[in-house]
């Protein structure tokens, strides 16, 4: 006996913005990086506003279906690519889950840059450590922490700018309801 699959507007929303998610890092993978490993990002612009607009297991559910859908998609499934991605991406959920509380109560100090620059280091942290325990393991990777922790530093603020940016009312953005993906029918 078949049973019916009933997806609920939860479902259609969360499809809505990993495809959204998809395509940003899809195009982005596309762009040649001077330094293997360095990219600006940009899909996690999408994470930050789920977060922000809905709740933290929408963003993980994002999040992960992204890396999934993405490795599948550039055929790097279960290639060193995809651990490394995978990784970073556990590491930034697990690190905005912890610092998410503190958005409500210190928001002047805890908003959409602090929390962009938190998951970008932990995404790289995580990634040099992988790196290190796996793929090369000598002290040497060391060396280049400082490139990559400020260029986690460097987008993290660019992409918090941006989130910033999307989430102020009648600056361009998405803060009116109207332009959320969660009001338009499934």
């Amino acid at each position: 006996m078949l049973r019916r699959l009933i997806l609920t507007p939860d479902d259609h929303r969360i499809a809505r913005l990993t495809a959204a998610a998809i395509a940003i890092a899809l195009v982005e993978s596309a762009v040649p990086s001077p330094l293997p490993g360095v990219k600006p990002g940009l899909a996690n612009i999408i994470t930050l506003l789920v977060l922000l607009r809905y709740d933290w297991t929408t963003a993980a559910w994002v999040t992960l279906l992204r890396v999934l859908a993405v490795s599948l998609l550039v055929g790097q499934f279960l290639a060193p690519g995809f651990v490394l991605s995978l990784g970073g991406a556990l590491a930034s959920l697990l690190a905005l889950f912890v610092v998410q509380p503190l958005v409500r109560q210190q928001p002047r100090w805890f908003g959409p840059v602090t929390l962009s620059i938190v998951a970008a280091l932990a995404h790289m942290l995580t990634q040099l450590l992988i790196v290190r325990a796996w793929l090369v393991p000598s002290p040497g990777v060391w060396v280049l922490a400082p490139v990559f922790f400020g260029a986690a530093l460097f987008f993290g603020s660019l992409n918090g700018l941006m989130v910033g940016w999307l989430m102020q009312p009648n600056a361009g953005g998405v803060a009116s309801n109207e332009n959320l993906p969660h009001n338009s029918q499934p």
